[in-house]
């Protein structure tokens, strides 16, 4: 951690004492650019413009020899928006010849029959389009026109047999809305819904989006549809948690998908457009940056004994509130790091537990 953060780490004890361990980094979320066609209302990096001296492709194909190395096995690949960077397919083609696995989240805004064509040539293992709701509440937080280009981009997708799945951003608004939203979707191949919080960072933290809802409504859609879905359907690790049905909730049909805990510097990290490495990306704020690729290793960075110790070093007595009383904090270790810290700047206490 660095020591300009605001708020004091524990020591990684877990580390400390067991120098032989070693934590297996499976995937990361690599923002390769802020560019984006769009500037949502609730988008938490608070994309559309590329940042100054976004990383170049010498140094992303540096980065992916370097996961390459710690053998992490998958990369999702988010913005901004993706194919706003004119060598993502550089990037991709060098992941794939590594071995490692990728997914693209995507607003599907910039579909063209090329990309379709590129996509299939790089055997991109799926694609995620961003769809909150009927087309004039989707339109109101993002763009006029974007739903139909959002429905066309998952049309396009299912033609060319390239996996196509749906991540929804859930406000106070559109969560009242999800059975509209089902109704179309059932219309289309898709392979799975994700349902996921909005939380108040980014464009989010201006006031101009409701984020605030009640994670049951979620938990209570997901509980009264999953059965009968044609395609996989579940919530985010940003929603929950531990509540009668916590094993089927998270799009896995087995019953033993259950949530436990924040994974940021245990099996996952997140990388941003310059370079500043993290354990998950949506924790946005310089406080979680752990180091820099242009500055060290990712190995390095990984391997260090003090970093990520807000998870690396966790411990049931740092719950607070209602989570330091609740029988099942020490598997759900309070929830979602980022949503806790911005919806009230606490890492250990999450206010929108379903279980209440």
């Amino acid at each position: 951690m660095n020591p300009s953060k605001q708020y004091t780490p524990v020591r990684n004890t877990l580390a400390a004492g067991r120098p032989d361990m070693k934590y297996q980094l499976k995937s990361i979320v690599w923002e390769i650019t802020l560019s984006c066609c769009f500037s949502c209302k609730y988008c938490g990096s608070s994309g559309g413009k590329a940042r100054e001296n976004e990383l170049t492709t010498e140094e992303c194909l540096a980065v992916v020899s370097q996961l390459s190395d710690l053998s992490c096995r998958r990369v999702n690949l988010i913005g901004g928006e993706v194919f706003m960077r004119r060598d993502w397919e550089i990037i991709v083609r060098a992941l794939r010849r590594a071995g490692i696995r990728v997914t693209i989240i995507t607003n599907g805004f910039l579909f063209r029959k090329d990309l379709i064509d590129s996509l299939k040539e790089l055997d991109i293992e799926s694609v995620a389009v961003s769809l909150d709701g009927p087309r004039e509440v989707h339109d109101k937080y993002r763009q006029e026109g974007s739903y139909d280009r959002a429905v066309a981009a998952v049309s396009v997708l299912s033609a060319a047999k390239i996996p196509v799945s749906v991540i929804s951003t859930l406000n106070a608004e559109n969560v009242k809305l999800l059975p509209v939203l089902y109704e179309t979707l059932k219309t289309y191949p898709i392979f799975a819904w994700q349902l996921q919080a909005c939380s108040p960072m980014g464009n989010a933290a201006n006031g101009g989006t409701p984020w605030r809802f009640s994670f049951r409504e979620a938990v209570d859609f997901v509980e009264t549809h999953r059965r009968t879905a044609p395609f996989a359907l579940g919530i985010a690790d940003n929603i929950g948690y531990y509540t009668e049905t916590e094993g089927s909730l998270r799009g896995i049909q087995s019953g033993h998908a259950f949530f436990t805990g924040c994974r940021a510097g245990l099996t996952t990290l997140g990388i941003d457009s310059v370079g500043n490495v993290r354990g998950c990306e949506s924790m946005y704020d310089e406080r979680f940056n752990e180091g820099n690729v242009r500055e060290r290793t990712l190995r390095e960075i990984w391997e260090d004994p003090d970093a990520f110790s807000y998870n690396r070093s966790f411990t049931a007595g740092l719950l607070t509130g209602k989570c330091a009383s609740c029988p099942e904090g020490w598997r759900c270790a309070g929830g979602c790091r980022s949503y806790n810290w911005f919806t009230h700047g606490k890492l250990y206490e999450n206010i929108g537990c379903a279980r209440e």
